[in-house]
């Protein structure tokens, strides 16, 4: 005799493994399934383990997750797929399907003290480096390319921005004295 309630979730050990990868990460599922490009109703239901994702998505979920070798195949287990399946299918990839690259957007600041710029007719590239503690070299933050005419609106705009914002700059005033903005 079976459970009524496994019919209906017949993959709840995974959905259960992959609800608790994605609250060890703090990401809410909309963030989950924008990264997966899948839409938050299809994510809920395979993390209530109403449904199976499909073999791409899972290895999206994997990498996004971070999750390593040995849990990565027990996690392609409780789907039900074939072990040697997955390495056949890795195999064929780069003969029958386009490959797919997915990004996670991420909106935190990264602060750099070093730039280079390199530029040709075509258009400019910035590279901003972070210079670590230590002997180590500077290492590539972000690279941001280009057209010439984009880049010299981007000149204009930041020339303007500084001029701007140096005009309204507050300082704290020295303990014990009130200082009023400073104008330039």
């Amino acid at each position: 005799m079976t459970d009524k309630g496994s019919h209906k979730t017949p993959f709840i050990a995974l959905g259960t493994y992959l609800h608790d990868a994605r609250e060890r990460i703090k990401e809410s599922l909309a963030e989950v399934s924008g990264a997966v490009e899948i839409d938050e109703t299809s994510m809920r239901l395979i993390e209530e383990g109403q449904e199976r994702p499909s073999e791409d998505i899972l290895l999206l979920l994997i990498t996004h997750f971070g999750i390593q070798d040995d849990e990565a195949v027990k996690l392609w287990e409780m789907a039900g797929y074939d072990h040697s399946q997955q390495i056949k299918a890795e195999d064929d990839a780069s003969s029958n399907r386009p490959l797919v690259m997915v990004m996670a957007v991420d909106s935190r600041i990264i602060y750099s003290d070093k730039i280079e710029i390199v530029a040709n007719p075509n258009g400019v590239v910035l590279n901003f480096l972070q210079a670590p503690d230590g002997p180590y070299q500077s290492q590539t933050v972000a690279r941001i390319g280009m057209s010439r005419e984009q880049s010299e609106n981007v000149v204009r705009i930041l020339h303007q921005t500084l001029i701007q914002s140096a005009k309204t700059t507050k300082e704290l005033p020295a303990s014990g004295t009130k200082s009023k903005p400073k104008q330039n």
